[in-house]
């Protein structure tokens, strides 16, 4: 062995530098517990944090879809009525082209000038004739009561150029019919104006709601808290057990300089070892650091996690003022949704009163039309009856006239050859003429007048 004074002045130093390091790392040991104890605390302010963020933003998250929901209610409402509008314009299209077409066959369908009424109480459609043709009519009725005078009647002379003759149109009321289609317009206006008050309500909801979901914040990954703690704990384990190594080092070489002290002496391979073991206590405090610099760094990111939370509830306080702001202004809009349907089905109950308006009146024009086509083939059969009545009459009176006048002769004959001879007292009616006869109509009855009707109409009436 070595002599005492070569061995106390090679392991003094190293007993410092054992004693200095072992000091270094109680304090990066302290340090890291430190930071491991508020790394705790952080942690469970994250988690609560966490929790909170999640549990305010899933019910943000579940209100923004009721809200969605109430959008589309009130654009599937909207929807309906304006499918419901549309389909009365399409009805009230075809009812109106339907009553056009009706009217044009009216404007089409001439009338014989001699079927004009004298009187507008006399028409269902309320028409009133010229003065000319009243006073036409007027000397029409003035017709005397014998059947010979049917063929002798003066009649009117006749307009050859019908483009002067009235049409069926001319007996329609046109301007009621104008104030129906004006009534229907102007229903059909008033409720396109009730449904403009909800055209932008879908709209602005879905996209206050999409400001809304855009303003939430980020939906990021939960952090791993028990992957970070573990780490840490693995690092806190990792410098525990440096500090230990360097503890019992400081303790060998404490022990080593007292039995040093004491006169023992170390060999050359003995203080070479404690050489070896010193040198590598810088590269242990290394390690210590990077333990405490990981440890750091999970304290830095749980009080990150923790900022982040934090702002995000001051975020999301901002979004449940505006969720209950939306929230108002959806109640107002199914309140006013709610006025536009009953104000709307109150309209559409007189806008449907309308098309049976029209509807009734094609029906009608339809009917007057086959009435009138119906009137001009009676006329047309009446006047065959009354042309063959006049004839058996005329045939009558004929055969009357004849027999009268050879009666007459008869008689003068017969008063020429023996009248001469018989006294004037005897047999006074032997002188009498034959009577003469006159077929007249049934108790004063006046004489029928029928229009007259040009054979090509009444050609047309029967294809």
């Amino acid at each position: 062995m070595s002599t005492p004074n070569l061995s106390v002045p090679r392991i003094a130093p190293l007993v410092l530098q054992s004693k200095k390091a072992l000091q270094e790392g109680e304090q990066l040991c302290s340090k890291a517990n430190e930071l491991s104890t508020a790394s705790a605390q952080a942690s469970v302010d994250v988690l609560i944090l966490d929790a909170k963020v999640r549990w305010v933003t899933d019910n943000v998250l579940e209100q923004l879809k009721l809200a969605a929901c109430v959008a589309k209610s009130i654009e599937d409402k909207r929807t309906k009525l304006s499918k419901q509008v549309q389909d009365w314009d399409n009805l009230r299209t075809k009812q109106t082209k339907a009553l056009d077409k009706v009217l044009d066959d009216l404007g089409s369908q001439r009338v014989p000038p001699d079927f004009h009424q004298t009187s507008a109480a006399s028409s269902i459609f309320g028409s009133q004739d010229s003065e000319d043709e009243q006073e036409q009519a007027s000397g029409l009725a003035a017709v005397s009561r014998s059947p010979s005078d049917t063929i002798k009647v003066p009649k009117p002379k006749p307009q050859t150029d019908r483009k002067n003759w009235k049409t069926l149109r001319d007996f329609v009321d046109d301007q009621a019919i104008e104030d129906i289609f004006e009534g229907m317009e102007e229903e059909h206006t008033i409720v396109e104006d009730i449904l403009s008050r909800t055209d932008e309500y879908s709209e602005k909801l879905n996209a206050a709601i999409r400001s809304i979901r855009e303003y939430l914040p980020e939906n990021t990954p939960s952090p791993s808290i028990e992957q970070l703690i573990t780490s840490q704990d693995s690092s806190q384990v990792s410098m525990a057990t440096h500090l230990e190594s360097l503890a019992a080092h400081y303790d060998q070489m404490g022990n080593a300089l007292r039995e040093s002290e004491a006169g023992d002496v170390f060999s050359q391979d003995d203080l070479q070892d404690m050489d070896r073991d010193t040198e590598e206590l810088p590269s242990i405090l290394s390690e210590l650091e990077e333990n405490l610099h990981s440890i750091s760094a999970t304290h830095k990111q749980f009080c990150q996690f923790r900022v982040t939370n934090q702002d995000h509830l001051k975020r999301l306080a901002d979004v449940l003022e505006e969720l209950d702001e939306l929230g108002d202004i959806m109640s107002e809009m199914l309140q006013t949704q709610e006025a536009v349907e009953s104000e709307c089905e109150n309209h559409f109950t007189e806008m449907q009163r309308h098309l049976l308006t029209v509807e009734h009146l094609q029906q009608r024009f339809v009917s007057y039309q086959t009435a009138f086509r119906k009137l001009i083939l009676e006329i047309a059969r009446r006047r065959v009856y009354k042309e063959a009545a006049e004839s058996i009459v005329r045939g009558m009176m004929d055969q009357l006239t004849a027999m009268t006048e050879e009666e007459r002769q008869v008689r003068e004959h017969f008063n020429h050859e023996h009248g001469a001879h018989l006294p004037e007292d005897l047999c006074l009616c032997i002188s009498n003429l034959p009577t003469k006869w006159e077929i007249l109509p049934w108790a004063g009855e006046i004489l029928e007048t029928l229009p007259e009707i040009p054979a090509d109409i009444v050609t047309e009436v029967y294809i």
